[in-house]
């Protein structure tokens, strides 16, 4: 008997080939049949009649950080109500694991790092997993049996440098031996289960103490050593990040990463690819990465978005405004000081001209300060300019547009939300995203879903992008974008019979309205541990989610099964060698 009959639906079957009319059986976490409508013989525990709707493969999204977020929220939301079944973590050298045991302060550390890097909830850390574990299969044990989408992980360079070295990982190089043990705790890593490698070498990323994380300081032997390592595990990968990855890269880095895939032979991803016309320059240049590898016996793929993610922004807390070169020295002062400072015309000039330097690379997109919208405010000065723009707010008031916008945060004491309004949405630079989808080292992804909680919800790429598809642009057919969202990222990982609805595969499916299909508009909701806030959006048109087989998703609604599997190298992906 079957477990679920889904009938009449339009299958787009992740391939990329035409869609068809069929029904569709579970049993026992697998596609049982697909047959042409009304002509299963088998009885079914349940049915439903999908008629007009199209059910496709589960969203696979290659680029989160959920390795936290799992604990106290098994849905990973809101990526499993947009339809994602698979995602993977462990990325940009940031893990939760391995901890020394000898050093129980490291977990504390980790939090805090975590907390400042990747824009998680300090308290939702404390409070909302257990810090259980030791190892990294330790870890990946605390998880199994309690979570409700698929997820794999990488091991974190910040961890293996913070284990062996201590204190020493910050700015510290390894002896001899202390390489060996963070070799040693990776090929342990990788026989539990680990998916493979990721580091960091870019400049942005800092730990809660404000000083490099431990990956920055690794240098090239160092990396390569690690990368070798990771060719003798069957169904692993590297993932890394540059300074160049937010702009151009250096030839140093590109000739880095490629020795980096060379040495492993496996795949190599990074995020995230920003395609903008104004920056034509741009997207050649990181693809030159890719060819390099590809003529080294490597591979390097480059993830990116196919949608415009918004990202709020804030002179009160910390946000990509304080990446910008000379302005964390400004904004990470005292509120009373920080005002001071920037009410100055001489502070506020200096600002904008490191804003507008080359050295700021791809956070120039932020300093069009006349485009910022005024989101939530909280002082009587501020009230009814909710939803205006800064540069009609400056023009009433006779003011340059970034003064203005001062004035604005300094009324709330620095508090208020600010909204940037996207300098890329012009024809031209959709028309150079539809033509570099379509280049076979680049991947849509780069979601950091789990990251980032108040600043920005990348999660709802996936039903956004279809809808675009749909509906809107329409720069991509519907059997080509379901296959970017699922054939392409589970062959990438090497996923064993996931990302295609095909009989005998694992039954991770996704249902959906393809006349409705969207994501709601992102709000502020205080759901996490501590009542921390963070950003949600709402799926709209996805009838049903359905992870190895078990309904977890029904009319955006979660079920409460739990029946996601935490994916090991080897059992549950297959070795993508680049040789």
């Amino acid at each position: 008997m079957l477990d679920h009959l889904i009938k009449g639906a339009t299958v787009v079957d992740g391939t990329g080939t035409p869609s068809y009319t069929a029904d569709v059986g579970l049993r026992d976490g697998r596609i049982a049949v697909i047959a042409e409508p009304g002509t299963v013989p088998e009885e079914a525990r349940s049915s439903e009649d999908a008629t007009g709707l199209v059910l496709a493969p589960g969203f696979v999204d290659p680029h989160t950080h959920y390795d936290a977020q799992l604990f106290w929220d098994p849905y990973a939301t809101p990526s499993l109500n947009h339809g994602v079944t698979t995602v993977a973590g462990g990325n940009c050298g940031f893990t939760l694991a391995p901890l020394n045991p000898a050093r129980p302060a490291d977990a504390d550390y980790t939090r805090r790092m975590m907390a400042k890097v990747e824009g998680m909830s300090l308290v939702a850390l404390e409070e909302g997993a257990p810090w259980s574990w030791s190892s990294f299969g330790e870890y990946l044990d605390a998880l199994e049996g309690r979570i409700a989408v698929n997820a794999g992980f990488m091991v974190g360079h910040c961890a293996l440098r913070r284990h062996v070295m201590g204190e020493d990982a910050i700015g510290g190089q390894p002896t001899p031996e202390q390489l060996e043990r963070m070799l040693a705790l990776l090929h342990e890593a990788m026989a539990a289960g680990a998916w493979g490698f990721s580091t960091t070498q870019s400049a942005t990323h800092s730990d809660g103490d404000g000083q490099p994380v431990a990956s920055r300081h690794a240098a090239p032997a160092e990396l390569l050593a690690l990368s070798r390592a990771v060719a003798e595990h069957e169904g692993t990968q590297i993932e890394a990040i540059v300074a160049g990855c937010l702009d151009q890269f250096s030839d140093a880095e590109i000739e880095l990463l490629v020795e980096m895939s060379a040495a492993a032979g496996r795949p190599l991803n990074w995020n995230v690819l920003t395609i903008d016309a104004a920056v034509p320059e741009r997207v050649p240049r990181q693809l030159i990465a890719s060819e390099r590898a590809r003529e080294a016996g490597g591979r390097i793929v480059a993830l990116t978005m196919p949608i415009l993610t918004p990202m709020n922004m804030s002179l009160g807390t910390f946000c990509a405004l304080n990446l910008i070169p000379g302005w964390g020295d400004i904004l990470g002062l005292p509120v009373p000081e920080r005002i001071e400072q920037l009410r100055d015309p001489a502070v506020r000039a200096e600002m904008l001209r490191r804003a507008d330097s080359k050295e700021a690379g791809v956070f120039r997109r932020l300093t069009h300060f006349g485009r910022y919208v005024i989101g939530d405010t909280y002082s009587a000065a501020n009230e009814g300019l909710t939803g205006r723009v800064v540069k009609d707010i400056a023009a009433e008031r006779g003011q340059e547009p970034f003064a203005c916008l001062v004035e604005i945060c300094a009324n709330d004491e620095l508090r208020t939300v600010l909204w940037p309004m996207p300098t890329d949405n012009d024809p031209d630079s959709w028309a150079l995203r539809a033509e570099t989808w379509q280049h076979e080292d680049v991947m849509l992804g780069g979601s950091d879903a789990g990251a980032h909680l108040d600043r920005m919800c990348g999660a709802p790429y996936t039903t956004r992008f279809l809808g675009d598809c749909l509906r809107g642009r329409k720069l991509m057919g519907l059997e080509q974008a379901v296959q970017m969202l699922t054939d392409d990222p589970a062959q990438l990982f090497g996923l064993r019979e996931r990302g295609r609805v095909e009989e005998g595969w694992h039954a991770d499916l996704v249902l959906f309205d393809p006349a409705r299909i969207d994501a709601g508009k992102a709000t502020l909701v205080h759901d996490l541990p501590g009542d921390s806030p963070r950003l949600d959006s709402r799926a709209i048109g996805i009838n049903a989610v359905w992870v190895n087989g078990v309904e977890t998703i029904r009319e955006d609604v979660v079920t409460g099964a739990v029946p996601g599997t935490v994916l090991r190298s080897g059992r549950d992906t297959r070795t993508v060698s680049t040789k």
